[in-house]
């Protein structure tokens, strides 16, 4: 096993019998995708895409959890407010899970925990998602007022379970989104790491032209059918709906700014009932 050099304090990286793994790594946090995480995590898909040692991509989480998605108190703290001020912030995120889907090389989501809004985007970004009993799936983001950054899940579950999902910002657990077609398979928590690296090893022992090839095939036919363009109009219009100003948002940010992030996400679940936990 080799520990990658560019590895740090909020991913981590190796490349074990080339397989590159990144675990994102904000555990107290719940892996919340941080500005650092973001620019990280696509720098490391990057160096993996140019390493020809590396012929698949997992990204995972650590502490139980892929990640609860984009870091809404240090969005809150940053103080955007206009609409050109968020699209230049969400095209980093964006940036992210489009550097997933664009990879030439296949790429797989292990997930555990919770793996919501900006992180179940990036999971869908992936090829494949393999995801633990106890996993949880869903953009909650409509209930503080904002909606999905990269709009991928039209082109993975279809037109009725998506209106449903992004319209009430419920969550399913893994055996729903096995049934749905949003992952490929459910394993214990025990097996996870296992069975993802049996997985991309079956997926390595095909020459990695081959592979690359392939890969590029699907991603284009997604996009002969508008994936990118809807990616890039959703973008524009995010900007606008998290610059749009709304009593029930403004309150959120308050709690946010004032009491912090537990207590927005407490006069949330009051008025949607918790998230399936």
């Amino acid at each position: 096993m080799k520990t990658d050099t560019a590895t740090n304090e909020v991913i981590l990286a190796e490349i074990c019998d080339g397989i590159g793994w990144i675990r994102l790594n904000r555990p107290t946090k719940i892996n919340a995708l941080s500005a650092e995480v973001v620019s990280r995590s696509r720098a490391q898909v990057e160096a993996f895409e140019r390493n020809d040692e590396v012929k698949v991509i997992v990204i995972t989480g650590s502490n139980r959890n892929f990640s609860v998605g984009y870091d809404i108190a240090q969005e809150v703290e940053m103080g955007l407010a206009r609409p050109e001020d968020w699209h230049a912030a969400l095209t980093n995120n964006v940036g992210l899970s489009m550097a997933v889907w664009s990879s030439t090389k296949p790429t797989i989501a292990a997930v555990d925990g919770w793996c919501l809004a900006g992180a179940c985007e990036l999971a869908m970004a992936c090829d494949m998602i393999v995801a633990t009993d106890r996993a949880k799936f869903g953009e909650p983001e409509i209930r503080f007022g904002s909606g999905p950054v990269t709009l991928l899940m039209p082109f993975i579950l279809g037109q009725k379970k998506t209106m449903e999902l992004l319209l009430t910002g419920d969550t399913i657990d893994a055996v729903e989104a096995e049934r749905v077609g949003m992952i490929n398979r459910v394993v214990r928590p025990e097996e996870l790491e296992v069975a993802v690296q049996k997985l991309a090893q079956k997926i390595a022992l095909t020459p990695l032209v081959t592979l690359r090839l392939t890969k590029t095939a699907l991603t284009r036919a997604y996009e002969a059918m508008g994936l990118r363009n809807a990616v890039n109009v959703n973008l524009d219009l995010a900007a606008t709906l998290n610059a749009a100003e709304a009593p029930e948002k403004a309150q959120f940010v308050k709690l946010v700014r004032d009491e912090g992030l537990r207590k927005a996400l407490d006069f949330r679940d009051k008025r949607y009932g918790a998230l399936t936990d």
